[in-house]
C-alpha cells in the first residue's frame, strides 16, 4: 500500500433495486462495481478536485447485521493520485470529494447503466413484474437522495484493508456471534439499532430466527462461482505496477516486490512429524498423485462416476 491518506468511501444500492438484484445478483455486481468506479475516476480525474487517478480498492458487501439483503460496496481510496505527467498529487486540504456531487453522479451512472441493460434485456425483470414497471420504478428513483458515505480521512489505509478482508474472510456470520442454536431455532448476536440510535454509541443485542430463516437468509449472500468481490483499480490495478513503484519511490517507499511463495510443507515444517502431510494411522508420507481441474465458467465440472470394486 502506498504511504499516503486514505478515504473510506460505501457506495448502497437502494432497497427498492433489491428484487432486481435477487434476479440477476452477477449482472447487478458488475454494474454496481462499473458505476462506482466510474463516478470516483469521473470526479478526482477533474481538475476542480484532484486531477489525477487514485488507488482504488473496492470490495462488495451483501449483507447487514441481521442477513437481511443490503448490498453495498467498500471503496479504499488513496489521498492523491498520480498527474498526467506521472507525478504524485495528493488531495487538496485533506478534502477527497463533495458528498452531494458523488451521490448525484453515483446515481446517474448506475441508473443509466441498469436502464440501457433492461432495454437490451441483460437483465431479468422480477417474477411477477413487467419492464416497464422497472424503468417506471428507475424513474422514481432519480428523484430520490441516495446513501453514499465519505468519513474523515485516515492515516493509512491498512485498519480499513483489515477490516474488509476480515469480512470478506468470516463471510456474513461466524460461529463466535452465535449465542445458542437448535434443530428449530438460531440466536445471534447483532447491533441494536433502535438502542443505538437512541444513545448515539453502538448497542449489542441479540436475535431470535426459526432455522429455516436464519439459512434462507445466509443463503443469499452466497457468491456465484469465480465471481470478484474484491477488485483493484487505478495505481492498484494489476497493470499499474510501473505507476505503483514511481508512487512508492515519490513517497520514500522502495519499489514493490512480491513476496516469496511458501508452499503449505513449508508453513507446516516446524511442527515436526505431527503435521497434515503424514498420514496419523500408518506414518507414511502423502504422494500427490493428482489435481483436479478447474471448474469452468458456466458452473461446475461434473466428475465422472466409478463404480464400487
Amino acid at each position: 500500500m502506498l504511504a499516503c491518506e486514505h478515504y473510506h468511501v460505501i457506495f448502497t444500492l437502494p432497497w427498492e433495486l433489491h428484487d432486481l438484484w435477487r434476479a440477476n445478483v452477477g449482472s447487478m455486481t458488475d454494474l454496481l462495481f462499473q458505476a462506482v468506479r466510474e463516478t470516483l475516476f469521473e470526479l478526482l480525474r477533474d481538475a476542480k478536485y484532484l486531477g489525477a487517478d487514485p488507488g482504488l480498492i473496492i470490495a462488495r458487501h451483501t449483507w447487514s447485521q441481521t442477513l437481511l439483503l443490503h448490498p453495498h460496496l467498500h471503496c479504499l481510496v488513496t489521498g492523491g493520485g498520480v498527474s498526467a505527467e506521472g507525478q504524485w498529487k495528493p488531495v487538496k486540504n485533506g478534502y477527497l470529494l463533495p458528498a452531494k456531487v458523488v451521490r448525484v453522479v453515483f446515481r446517474g451512472k448506475l441508473l443509466a447503466f441498469i436502464r440501457t441493460a433492461l432495454e437490451r434485456g441483460e437483465l431479468v425483470v422480477p417474477a411477477g413484474q413487467r419492464l416497464q414497471q422497472q424503468l417506471n420504478l428507475l424513474n422514481k428513483l432519480g428523484r430520490r437522495k441516495w446513501n453514499v458515505w465519505i468519513p474523515e480521512r485516515y492515516p493509512h489505509g491498512t485498519g480499513v484493508l483489515t477490516y474488509l478482508a476480515r469480512d470478506l474472510r468470516g463471510a456474513p456470520m461466524s460461529a463466535r456471534r452465535i449465542v445458542e442454536a437448535d434443530e428449530q431455532e438460531v440466536t445471534f448476536r447483532c447491533r441494536d439499532s433502535r438502542k443505538s440510535k437512541e444513545t448515539g454509541k453502538l448497542e449489542a443485542g441479540t436475535m431470535r430466527l426459526p432455522i429455516e430463516q436464519f439459512v434462507g437468509r445466509l443463503l443469499q449472500h452466497v457468491p456465484l462461482p469465480g465471481q470478484r468481490l474484491v477488485r483493484a483499480y487505478g495505481v492498484y490495478a494489476g497493470g499499474r505496477l510501473a505507476d505503483l513503484d514511481r508512487c512508492r519511490a515519490q513517497l520514500g517507499q522502495p519499489a514493490f516486490e512480491d513476496p516469496p511463495v511458501r508452499s503449505w510443507q513449508d508453513c507446516v515444517a516446524p511442527l515436526g512429524d505431527d503435521h497434515p502431510e503424514r498420514c496419523p494411522i500408518c506414518g507414511a508420507r502423502l504422494v500427490k498423485r493428482g489435481a483436479l481441474p478447474a471448474a469452468p465458467k458456466d458452473g461446475p465440472r461434473k466428475l465422472p462416476l466409478r463404480a464400487a470394486a
